[in-house]
């Protein structure tokens, strides 16, 4: 059996790498072999081009942003994602090809084809199983972001970022969820933490009864 490729994807502030962790420590208390893994940053490699993109103080070009994206993911792909699908993981992602689509598509303003181009490129059609959307508003995003800045003792560039640019990105992942209705699962992240857990497990549930029920 082919592993299972899991997706979390949502603005900054939307809190799903803390439903992501959640998800995770659950299924493996219920012996399922997951892995979890973030983009850019969860290879050797992407980890310093995450390091250069997010700490640099001088001006990114925005296609020098689009490509370093695209490197990270490739490599992200053929090394970690590919290999743990083959062994019959769960592989889960903080987020995938659908953030380029949002952030540097509609939030850089690169037209679709290009975007698409991009991906295809990086990923080699690898597309995932289920992609979990976590939806807030703007002002909560922002809210949120700017309480994560005073305990962090360095912000990065995505931290100066407008409202304006994250209400672009967020019009685009649910254009995404519109779109494709099949891989995608539109939770909503306005709740308490515990609230939006268990959305999170309802969406996961079928997709991985046959690993709850065999392991």
């Amino acid at each position: 059996m082919q592993g299972k490729f899991i997706t979390f994807e949502g603005i900054d502030g939307s809190g799903k790498s803390t439903q992501l962790r959640l998800l995770a420590e659950k299924l493996r208390a219920r012996g399922v072999d997951v892995v979890t893994t973030c983009q850019p940053g969860g290879t050797p490699l992407g980890r310093r081009l995450r390091e250069a993109f997010l700490e640099t103080e001088e001006n990114v070009a925005p296609m020098a942003e689009l490509l370093l994206f695209a490197a990270d993911r490739a490599q992200h792909v053929e090394f970690l994602i590919k290999p743990a699908l083959r062994e019959n993981r769960v592989v889960i992602s903080d987020r995938y090809a659908d953030a380029t689509f949002a952030y540097q598509g509609a939030g850089r303003g690169f037209p679709e084809d290009t975007v698409n181009q991009a991906i295809e490129l990086a990923t080699g059609g690898l597309i995932p199983d289920l992609t979990l959307f976590f939806d807030i508003s703007i002002d909560t995003a922002v809210g949120r972001m700017r309480a994560r800045d005073q305990r962090q003792a360095k912000p990065n560039r995505m931290d100066f970022e407008s409202g304006e640019f994250y209400a672009r990105v967020r019009d685009a992942y649910l254009r995404l969820a519109e779109r494709d209705k099949d891989r995608f699962f539109v939770i909503d992240a306005e709740g308490s933490v515990e609230q939006i857990h268990s959305q999170v497990m309802t969406s996961v549930y079928d997709l991985l009864s046959g690993y709850l029920t065999v392991r």
